[in-house]
C-alpha cells in the first residue's frame, strides 16, 4: 500500500525568505543548511542520514523511559550507531561474529553502557576477532559519549574476558 503524503506549499517572500540571485530562498531551507553544515563540523566521518536515525531513536527511547518508567532494549544498537557516527565505523550485518563494524583496515568490537546500569563496565571478550573496542556510555540523562581503546593495550587475562571500566579508560 502506498502511502501520499500531502503537503501545503508556502508562498515566498518577504515575511518567511530571503532573495537571492532571482529566487526567494526560504529561512526554513537556509536553518536546515546551516545545521547540516553544523552536524558536518561535529561529525566529519559520519554518515548524515545515520545521525539524524541515531538521534530520532535516542529520542524514542527517551520518552519511552519518561513515559512508562521502563527501558526499550535499543541501547546496543544505539551504541553501534553512535561509534558508527562518531568514529565513521561500517557496520556489519547483525549478528556478524567476531566484531561489530571496521574503521579502515581495523575489525572494531563496540560495548555500550546502558542508562540503568549502576556499574560503569563493560566485559569484553577476547575470543573475538577485533583490534579495536569502543565503549559508548548512554547516561540516565541520555547523554552519549564513547572511548575507545586498542586491543594491545588491553590488560592481559587468563580468563578470556577484560572488563573495562568506565573511568579509567583515556579520555581522547
Amino acid at each position: 500500500m502506498r502511502r501520499t503524503i500531502v503537503r501545503e506549499t508556502q508562498v515566498l517572500g518577504p515575511d518567511n525568505a530571503i532573495w537571492d540571485d532571482g529566487e526567494w530562498v526560504s529561512w526554513d531551507h537556509i536553518n536546515s543548511e546551516l545545521a547540516r553544515i553544523e552536524l558536518r563540523e561535529r561529525y566529519p566521518l559520519a554518515d548524515l542520514n545515520l545521525l539524524s536515525t541515531f538521534n530520532d531513536l535516542l529520542q524514542l527511547a527517551e520518552q519511552y523511559h519518561l513515559v512508562t518508567g521502563r527501558h526499550l532494549q535499543v541501547y546496543g544498537e544505539l551504541g553501534e550507531l553512535f561509534a558508527a557516527v562518531t568514529y565513521g565505523i561500517q557496520l556489519h550485518r547483525p549478528y556478524a561474529p567476531g566484531s561489530d563494524g571496521r574503521l579502515g583496515k581495523e575489525l572494531v568490537e563496540v560495548k555500550t553502557i546502558s542508562p540503568m546500569k549502576k556499574e560503569l563496565s563493560v566485559t569484553v571478550d577476547l575470543k573475538g576477532n577485533f583490534s579495536r573496542v569502543v565503549v559508548v556510555r548512554i547516561d540516565p540523562e541520555f547523554e552519549v559519549s564513547a572511548r575507545t581503546i586498542a586491543r594491545a593495550k588491553l590488560p592481559k587475562s587468563s580468563t578470556g574476558r577484560v572488563n573495562l571500566r568506565w573511568d579509567a579508560m583515556p579520555q581522547v
